[in-house]
């Protein structure tokens, strides 16, 4: 097995000493260009590679944030990492993308292993509101900014969209167009962006005279293609004269998986039953019959997450923590009438 080439070794093959090597790789501009180059010579030469894990520990801090999500399987969050990705590159940082699969003891664990690596700070969308765990790594020096979720004690920096609009613009679309059955698509009222998107759809069917069980419910214990599947069967199982005529879905996966379900069983989108669902991820567009989405802005998102949580480190204590509320966006396509 080859062994890592020592900085020692460079220093003699270069013929300077090991303090001259080091402010090669850390402060050039102070080294003599002649005695830069010799050094970069050997470095090349006998394929020295930097041991940045112990510079960083020496340094009290490595060059990276952590990034916890949800569902790294859900492209609205493959989507927002790259903004996040976008921004931490311009700083000179890398990413640690954690995938929680909404569970609160893998959070937990992934929360305590970026700690122990010492990143400049934690980008999370939370399982759950409650923030006891994020305050204690707060308080232990870590900053933290909440994507896709708000800040219920404003304890932190938070990216959000305002998702009860969200589900107010689906459900008013859908009333618009005559639809009086509808059908919400959802998942664990627990998870806030449900709540919020489903709160949302109820006020618009009051602002319309209608009650709030006028609204069909049908939830899943996820919120992916095949929970959409699932919902999609219950639906097509139905009389067609007791069927909803329409369906809000949570998210463009279940309204994606709907979609499927309803071409299976030859109900036809939009003619028997219209679709609307949210994020408006690519495949919403390209799906067989183009989604009707509400559209967020998934990059800038990660792209102002990740600026807020430069700032925070950078301005120390004399941050001041911002709660950013985005719009979300209608985007009408083929899938209702």
């Amino acid at each position: 097995m080859n062994v890592p080439v020592s900085i020692k070794e460079v220093a003699a093959h270069a013929g300077v000493s090991v303090a001259t090597v080091s402010n090669v790789l850390n402060r050039p501009e102070i080294v003599a260009q002649a005695t830069r180059e010799r050094v970069s010579a050997s470095i090349s030469e006998l394929g020295f590679v930097r041991n940045e894990s112990a510079r960083q520990l020496r340094a009290g801090r490595s060059r990276t944030i952590g990034l916890v999500v949800l569902d790294v399987a859900n492209p609205f969050f493959t989507d927002l990492a790259r903004g996040v990705e976008d921004e931490a590159s311009k700083a000179g940082l890398a990413v640690i993308l954690c995938n929680s699969d909404d569970q609160e003891r893998k959070e937990n664990r992934y929360l305590d292993l970026l700690e122990e690596h010492r990143v400049q700070g934690v980008l999370i969308t939370p399982v759950a509101s409650e923030g006891t765990r994020l305050a204690r790594l707060q308080r232990r020096g870590t900053p933290v900014v909440l994507v896709d979720s708000r800040s219920p004690s404003r304890g932190q920096c938070s990216v959000a969209v305002d998702d009860v609009l969200g589900g107010d613009l689906a459900a008013s679309h859908l009333l618009a167009a005559g639809h009086e059955r509808i059908a919400f698509s959802g998942g664990p009222q627990n998870i806030r962006q449900v709540a919020d998107r489903h709160e949302g759809a109820l006020r618009a069917m009051k602002r319309s005279g209608l009650a709030p069980g006028d609204l069909a419910v049908f939830r899943a214990d996820a919120l992916n293609v095949a929970a959409g599947q699932r919902i999609g069967a219950q639906l097509a199982a139905l009389r067609a004269g007791d069927r909803p005529t329409a369906v809000f879905c949570v998210n463009d996966l279940m309204a994606l998986g709907v979609l499927q379900e309803m071409t299976r069983n030859r109900i036809r989108v939009p003619e028997d039953v219209s679709i609307v669902g949210y994020d408006d991820i690519d495949f919403a567009a390209a799906a067989a019959v183009p989604l009707t989405s509400v559209r967020q802005p998934r990059q800038q998102l990660g792209r102002t997450a990740a600026r807020l949580l430069l700032e925070e480190v950078a301005d120390g204590d004399s941050h001041r923590h911002r709660q950013v509320i985005f719009e979300p966006e209608l985007v009408i396509r083929q899938s209702t009438s």
